[in-house]
């Protein structure tokens, strides 16, 4: 497998460091609001990093955290009127809600910051100890100028950064390389920790270098990955928290993923702009489920497009995503609905055609746009065989068997058919009414048959009569 390491901006050939063990950590949600389909494009790029080394063979031990003190969290907490971990556990909750909707695959660790203080302590005074820090105003800060390497990262340039000049937000641009805060000193209304300390609480980078050591530690640790807007700052003051304190390496592969961008298609303005909850331009996955579409098409729709590549969002590209799904879940209905007979020489061939293919694709950098390119020629494939009479039963394991190979790393069709385990209507409901238009048709009685289906299909349940019997799907 070869990676594109944002560090070096090369790709390189990727093998854990212990020859088996992969481990990874991605930041999380910072839990001041609900996580919006911009966030879940890079959960789920990161998803498919994590699925891809396992298909080649490797175990994977990664963190995924909780951000619930920041700025951000402590200030909409104090505008809700609820305390800090009250108010961030509900969105806590809908991450987990939506991550599973949307097919993740369960993380080994998920913490939340609140939980690892002491660990955040522990990093801060070694950092002392080595002489990376000083005192300003109660608040320990991080001196840039003692970390030779700062920058290297986010390629800054070194004339314009300000050391000397501190930095208290934990969010800010890339031309306010300053000093940043590692331990912010007490204020009043805000929550506070004594960790061996001052009491205060911590700045937000530190957290994320704490925990990363403190679960998969001993440093490098194989991979960390996020959004593109995390390389600076908080990604850069990580690698200078980390190894300011450890004197190791801290990651040895660097993984980012592009924005998604909304599609403007207002008269008088064309183009696109970020998905951020500070432009108010966000969706999550109830307004997906509000325009008719499910989470198995938002996943085809990340999938589709490289994950370093920017991603254009509208209603309209969701409508092909669906479309491109349900050629997918079709041509597995023909599968499953061919008629006796043996396999057919030359499909053994094609099958293991394509999986050479989309493997190759796959260990490029994840290049899931061209594997499922590799997915579509297929089916395009199989389906003329079956045209033509050539595909029988006995092909039918083969082919499903190569499918289920595809979306071990893909994660689309499993969650599609996730998805029809649990349609808008009960499945013993869904079947009695099959058997009562089946009976209405016996007995010519085809007005209520055709009502039964409307009554269906408005419900979002769609029949369709074939040669080995009527089978439904969601709409």
């Amino acid at each position: 497998m070869r990676l594109y390491n944002t560090l070096t901006r090369h790709e390189e050939p990727f093998a854990p460091s212990d020859g088996r063990t992969v481990r990874m950590y991605t930041c999380g949600l910072t839990v001041y609001a609900r996580g919006h389909i911009g966030n879940f494009r890079t959960f789920t790029a990161l998803d498919v990093l994590r699925r891809a080394l396992e298909f080649e063979g490797y175990t994977v031990t990664q963190v995924r955290n909780y951000t619930d003190v920041d700025d951000r969290t402590i200030a909409e907490s104090a505008k809700a009127g609820r305390p800090l971990r009250e108010y961030t556990q509900q969105f806590v909750e809908a991450f987990e809600r939506d991550a599973a909707a949307l097919g993740l695959e369960p993380v080994e660790y998920a913490p939340r910051a609140t939980d690892h203080i002491p660990a955040m302590a522990s990093m801060i005074r070694a950092l002392d100890g080595n002489g990376h820090t000083y005192v300003s105003d109660g608040s320990i800060y991080f001196k840039i100028a003692t970390f030779p390497d700062y920058g290297r990262l986010a390629r800054l340039d070194h004339a314009g950064i300000k050391s000397g000049a501190r930095v208290d937000s934990d969010k800010y641009d890339k031309d306010d390389a300053r000093d940043f805060v590692l331990w912010k000193a007490a204020r009043p209304g805000e929550p506070s920790w004594e960790p061996g300390l001052p009491a205060g609480r911590p700045g937000w980078h530190i957290e994320c270098s704490a925990m990363a050591e403190e679960m998969l530690g001993p440093l490098p640790i194989d991979i960390h990955g996020g959004g593109v807007d995390l390389i600076f700052p908080h990604h850069e003051n990580e690698i200078a928290q980390a190894e300011g304190a450890a004197r190791r390496p801290f990651s040895r592969f660097w993984v980012h993923v592009e924005h998604l961008m909304i599609e403007i298609e207002a008269d008088e303005v064309r183009g696109s702009e970020k998905m951020s909850k500070s432009l108010g331009n966000v969706y999550n996955l109830e307004d997906v489920a509000a325009h008719g579409f499910r989470p198995s098409t938002l996943r085809y729709l990340y999938l589709n497009t490289h994950y370093r590549k920017q991603l254009k969002f509208s209603w309209s590209v969701m409508a092909q995503a669906e479309e491109a799904v349900k050629r997918l879940t079709d041509f597995l209905a023909r599968v499953d609905a061919l008629p006796p007979g043996e396999a057919h020489a030359e499909t053994a061939g094609k099958l293991e055609d394509a999986s050479k293919a989309f493997a190759e694709h796959i260990a490029a950098d994840l290049n899931t746009a061209a594997a499922l390119g590799v997915v579509f020629d297929l089916v395009r494939a199989l389906n003329s065989a079956i045209d033509a009479g050539e595909l029988r039963a006995d092909d039918a394991a083969a082919v499903r068997g190569t499918f289920e190979r595809f979306d071990r790393v893909l994660g689309i069709l499993s969650l599609r058919c996730a998805e029809d385990a649990q349609p808008p209507v009960p499945v013993a409901e869904i079947e009695r009414l099959i058997q009562e238009r089946r009976a209405a048709r016996s007995a010519r009685n085809f007005a209520e048959a055709d009502r039964i289906r409307k009554d269906l299909e408005a419900r979002g349940i769609v029949l369709e009569d074939t040669p080995a019997g009527t089978r439904w799907k969601r709409k």
